[in-house]
């Protein structure tokens, strides 16, 4: 498993990822106090509030002081589905969302400033997969790898992986190749040669295309337990896999995600 965040330090200029690199993983919920429990109890996670709050209460989440992910809280009028969200780096937000505009994505939010430190995008893509486009500064400074809680790894789950990822290539300019065994619809995508994240084809019985972090655990199987006893559900269970062993399960709000204990 490749790393996929940046190494740079926070401080003089601004650390800036390649443009498509995935560079942060948020979740907006409907109640923020209770989700808060749930992945402090899963992952150790501690919070702060990052200060004006344009899209409403939101906080960042920080192992070893360090941010890692957020979460917001949606409107109660909101009614939406829950799920961790990927930002894609760019250069240029703005030009970002009118062509996913016009290539057939759809943009929910922005572009819009986010304080004083970059500009975001909430898009989807032509299959319906919510994803973030963030244009500014490293959010989360440089991660250590292996570490607990810390986001490994961002895979795209959608219907036909070959066909959205033209949509990707387009916007992002990214390398593919394939990274399944023969019959498997999955895909690596590369910058400079660099893995750095992935799309798997779950074919048309899948309800809802969406993008989904790996969150590295220090034993899989414990994870999935503790995930179940404060309120979550398992997925697919542990299991072994060529990346290490491996467990999908969703939160209290349904929001699915994958808990990871990487190959040394």
């Amino acid at each position: 498993m490749t790393e996929v965040w940046g190494s740079s330090p926070r401080r003089g200029q601004p650390a800036r990822h390649t443009p498509g690199t995935p560079c942060w993983t948020s979740l907006l919920v409907h109640d923020l106090e209770a989700t808060k429990d749930f992945y402090a109890g899963l992952f150790g996670w501690s919070y702060y509030s990052p200060g004006p709050r344009q899209l409403g209460p939101y906080v960042r989440a920080t192992i070893d002081g360090r941010d890692v992910a957020g979460i917001g809280e949606l409107p109660p009028d909101r009614l939406l589905p829950t799920a961790w969200t990927t930002y894609l780096a760019s250069d240029d937000a703005d030009t970002a969302a009118e062509w996913i505009r016009c290539s057939g994505g759809t943009v929910g939010v922005g572009p819009l400033a986010a304080e004083d430190i970059g500009r975001l995008v909430l898009a989807s893509d032509p299959a319906g997969a919510p994803f973030g486009v963030w244009q500014g500064e490293d959010l989360t400074g440089p991660q250590p790898a292996g570490v607990p809680g810390t986001p490994v790894w961002h895979e795209l789950v959608t219907h036909d992986a070959a066909e959205v990822v033209k949509f990707y290539r387009a916007l992002f300019r990214y390398e593919t190749k394939p990274a399944g065994s023969a019959g498997h619809d999955l895909l690596t995508l590369l910058l400079d040669g660099r893995p750095v994240a992935s799309v798997r084809g779950a074919g048309a019985a899948l309800r809802r295309p969406h993008w989904t972090t790996w969150f590295e655990v220090a034993d899989t199987d414990d994870a999935a337990r503790r995930a179940e006893e404060l309120g979550g559900r398992v997925l697919d269970p542990p299991h072994d896999d060529p990346a290490g062993r491996m467990a999908s399960v969703e939160d209290p709000e349904g929001a699915a995600l994958t808990l990871l204990r990487t190959v040394r």
